[in-house]
C-alpha cells in the first residue's frame, strides 16, 4: 500500500503568497508616507478615498489595483518598485532590493545556477523592519533630508556612522 500525498490546494497557495505581498507592498506604503510626514487623511485625500481605504491598505486587508498603485507612487513621489523592494522571496530565502532593476527580461532564459548567497535571516529582517517604524528613525530621516546642501549631508551621515563604529584606536 503506498502513502498518498496530502493534497493542497494551488489557489490557496497562490492566495496565501498574494496576502504576504498585499502586506509588504501596505508597509512600505505606510513607510513612505510616515517618512513624508503625511497622515493618512492627507493621502487619502490626495487619492480621493477615505482614511479608512489607507488603512486598509497599508494593513494589506485591501489589494491596492495597478492603476491605484500608479497613483499612490505618484502621490507619494517614489517609483512603483518601491513597494517591492525588501520583499523576501519565498522559493529562494533572498530579499529583493531593486525589484525593477533585477528582473530578467521577459523571454530571456534563466540564469545559471549559483550558489545561493546568505542573507539576513526572517528575524533580522523583521527588525530592520520594527527599527524603520520608529518615530525616532523618521524623525531623523525627516530632519536629515531637509538638510538642504548635499555635500553638508553627507558630511552629517559621516559623521553619525564614525560615531556608531566602535572605537578601534588603542
Amino acid at each position: 500500500m503506498s502513502k498518498t500525498e496530502p493534497l493542497t490546494d494551488p489557489a490557496s497557495t497562490i492566495s496565501t503568497h498574494a496576502e504576504t505581498i498585499d502586506a509588504h507592498v501596505g508597509k512600505r506604503i505606510r513607510l513612505r508616507r510616515t517618512l513624508l510626514g503625511l497622515s493618512q487623511e492627507k493621502l487619502g485625500e490626495a487619492l480621493g478615498v477615505t482614511f479608512q481605504q489607507i488603512q486598509k491598505y497599508e494593513r494589506g486587508t485591501n489589494r491596492v489595483g495597478a492603476s491605484r498603485l500608479y497613483d499612490i507612487a505618484t502621490a507619494l513621489d517614489v517609483p512603483i518598485s518601491f513597494f517591492f523592494d525588501d520583499m523576501l522571496n519565498p522559493a529562494t530565502g533572498i530579499t529583493t532590493t531593486g525589484f525593477a532593476e533585477t528582473r530578467k527580461p521577459f523571454g530571456a532564459p534563466p540564469p545559471p545556477s549559483a550558489p545561493v548567497p546568505p542573507g539576513p535571516t526572517t528575524q533580522a529582517m523583521a527588525d530592520e523592519q520594527d527599527l524603520l517604524a520608529r518615530k525616532e528613525t523618521l524623525d531623523l530621516v525627516r530632519a536629515y533630508y531637509q538638510i538642504p546642501d548635499k555635500a553638508l549631508r553627507q558630511k552629517m551621515l559621516d559623521l553619525i556612522q564614525s560615531m556608531a563604529r566602535p572605537n578601534t584606536a588603542g
